[in-house]
């Protein structure tokens, strides 16, 4: 499996001058961690997460330290937390140094710049421009749809989740997305929350009508 595979390629972004507000609004409001960070040109340019917004002046839980100490911390270090709690923009808050993969990553080299930076997700770039990212979770649903270890995508694959992710975006009734499919040996896994009986079975007629597909049910009721 590659990182085109499983990414997930409507991502939430922000820009470096949106508001500290705005962006703890899009956090809460889509249920996510972090915000990959772009510029006008759709380059992107660094990426703020929860961390980032925890101590906060106006929460009241800014750092503090004894005099003592903090005459012992570097300069560069207590100016890039005060940044962090007083900051009203997103360029003075997120994080610049971001780690990155292509389309073409294997799912291992995902997982290795996972464990080896301790992050939470890798930004997918094609040319520079934010095309994609994969987290965690993305790998653990892809785990969880292989049949074995050795089995392996084929392009036949690639295509009919292409698809099948097209129609989703065309339904006005459901927010099932491109993260709850994965297509392996043309069977394709359904899986998150679903909000009530008659959804979950559009979403596996939708599925079915498509050619070369066949449908596994992996959906979780919300509304038991």
């Amino acid at each position: 499996m590659k990182a085109s595979d499983v990414m997930v390629r409507k991502v939430v972004t922000t820009h470096p001058r949106a508001s500290v507000s705005r962006v703890a609004k899009q956090l809460v409001d889509n249920d996510i961690s972090a915000l990959p960070v772009v510029d006008d040109t759709g380059r992107l340019v660094g990426i703020i997460s929860e961390a980032d917004l925890m101590r906060r002046e106006e929460l009241g839980s800014e750092k503090t330290r004894p005099w003592w100490l903090e005459a012992m911390i570097p300069g560069a270090t207590l100016a890039k937390e005060f940044a962090q709690s007083h900051g009203k923009r997103v360029e003075e808050l997120m994080s610049s140094q971001v780690i990155t993969a292509t389309e073409d990553a294997s799912l291992g080299e995902i997982a290795s710049l996972l464990e080896r930076h301790r992050i939470k997700r890798v930004p997918i770039l094609k040319d520079g421009k934010l095309v994609g990212i994969v987290s965690r979770s993305n790998l653990v649903q892809a785990l969880a749809s292989a049949r074995s270890a050795g089995v392996t995508v084929a392009d036949n694959d690639h295509k009919l989740r292409a698809e099948i992710v097209a129609r989703l975006g065309e339904q006005l009734w459901t927010d099932f997305g491109e993260r709850n499919v994965i297509v392996v040996n043309g069977v394709a896994h359904l899986w998150g929350l679903v909000g009530s009986p008659n959804e979950r079975k559009a979403l596996t007629a939708l599925v079915e009508g498509i050619p070369g597909v066949t449908v596994r049910d992996e959906m979780i009721a919300a509304y038991e």
